[in-house]
């Protein structure tokens, strides 16, 4: 039978992070050089849960030295590596030297300084994970067939979201603003965090964002 979660995460929960930020990316890890995507595990976990790195060491060298066995598979009671790209005969080596990484940039202290934008596809979702949400769920290509345009979709949102989220939302669109991009860089960062439409006209992608912060704050729930 499947782990329970408590069980999982105390096994697996960090590891689980680890693997999810290589999602799309190639486990191009060296030596030397961490790949791409650990670069991005670890510079947003620094700033974001940096107790969380001396977890996700010690969970990749347990899973790397203790592989799963057949009894563990036939019971569900194991971690799947999602597939890298990796022959697997060197999947143990990828996860011990990942585990070297880590523990080198926990040991030497040096925190890695946070980008301008996000790197990857995990990255922009782990630094604005509510916006993910609200781009992703209320701007993909179907919001034609359920609201008539994008403010009805923004009040919807409001309506039906706790105020607790809707201010996360709120603060990750101005945290992103605060950025200063180009249009171009904030037409990428709509995408990447999972909208499918433009924005309307007359509006840049990046007015739009600030349009919307400012109908979120002023909105307040409907209730019955």
């Amino acid at each position: 039978m499947p782990m329970k979660p408590l069980d999982f995460d105390r096994r697996y929960g960090e590891l689980d992070q680890v693997m999810g930020a290589y999602l799309g990316q190639p486990a191009d890890d060296e030596p030397d050089r961490p790949s791409l995507a650990l670069r991005a595990y670890l510079r947003h976990t620094w700033h974001s849960r940096p107790w969380a790195l001396s977890v996700a060491e010690q969970q990749l060298r347990a899973y790397a030295h203790n592989p799963p066995g057949r009894l563990r598979q036939r019971l569900g009671e194991f971690y799947p590596v999602p597939d890298v790209g990796l022959a697997e005969a060197e999947i143990q080596g990828w996860l011990l030297l990942l585990a070297d990484h880590i523990k080198q940039s926990v040991e030497s202290g040096e925190v890695p300084r946070p980008s301008q934008l996000p790197e990857t596809h995990w990255e922009w979702h782990a630094r604005f994970p509510e916006l993910g949400q609200f781009l992703g769920g209320w701007f993909s290509q179907d919001i034609p067939d359920e609201f008539t345009d994008h403010e009805a979709a923004v009040r919807d949102y409001a309506d039906s979201t706790d105020r607790t989220l809707v201010a996360r939302v709120v603060g990750e669109i101005r945290e992103l603003l605060a950025l200063e991009l180009d249009e171009a860089d904030y037409a990428l960062a709509v995408a990447e965090l999972g909208m499918e439409l433009d924005p309307p006209a007359p509006h840049s992608t990046g007015s739009w964002l600030g349009s919307v912060a400012d109908q979120l704050n002023g909105f307040r729930p409907e209730y019955a």
